[in-house]
């Protein structure tokens, strides 16, 4: 029994090591090792990106191939950019897309997560004065709506729960960020989980989660 406790702890701690170098160098020839000792885990961590914004390649792949796509995003520019214009085209191949971004218009007696998160980002950047972030998801929600008003197998929700984390996840695998209080999400490290494995478990479960208590966005004109 001791032995096998001491080679759980020691894989453990092989993979707490594992990350930390991948998130202090983020280099791709550690990415095989942080996928081995990932499953031997379970946890199915394949690789660390230092920043969020140097997964987009990766993402792009991974979209194209995509059965699904969920996304759950803290403010939404990522749907803008050409990561995700494949999916808004007509040949797109997903069989469902379902989106998550905060609401930037909650009930008036409820606590905006939002403008916490707008609160914490005005600390490192001075540029983020009140209602920039809610004008910003705005702006990103009039885009969604006009690039599929004539789409039936998108769906977007809104939510006014706490804006921590970014999720984007396909049948196969899982980009996962956790913001910092002291970095926007895209400098911010993000993980890359498979499926199977606990972290990529995870990631649905925080998806699914939110999506339960999110509702569809209050509709805007289209001119």
């Amino acid at each position: 029994m001791t032995e096998f406790l001491l080679g759980i702890l020691g894989s453990l701690a092989a993979s707490a090591i594992l990350l930390v170098l991948g998130l202090l160098r983020g280099a791709r020839p550690l990415w095989w090792l942080l996928a081995t000792c990932s499953r031997y885990t379970g946890t199915g961590l394949g690789r660390v990106y230092r920043h969020q914004s140097s997964s987009e390649r990766d993402l792009a792949r991974d979209l194209r191939r995509a059965r699904w796509v969920k996304v759950l995003a803290g403010r939404g520019n990522v749907l803008t950019r050409e990561v995700f214009s494949p999916l808004w085209s007509a040949g797109a191949s997903p069989q469902s897309v379902q989106i998550l971004l905060p609401d930037p218009d909650p009930d008036p007696r409820e606590d905006s997560w939002l403008d916490r998160r707008s609160e914490e980002v005005a600390r490192f950047d001075p540029g983020f004065a009140v209602g920039v972030l809610r004008s910003q998801v705005r702006t990103n929600i009039d885009y969604l709506a006009r690039v599929t008003q004539a789409r039936d197998d998108i769906e977007l929700r809104t939510f006014n729960l706490p804006n921590n984390c970014r999720v984007i996840a396909t049948d196969r695998a899982a980009y996962l960020t956790y913001y910092s209080a002291s970095a926007h999400g895209r400098n911010s490290p993000c993980l890359y989980a498979r499926a199977p494995g606990f972290l990529y478990t995870a990631a649905l479960r925080q998806f699914d989660a939110t999506w339960t208590h999110a509702t569809p966005p209050l509709p805007t004109p289209l001119t």
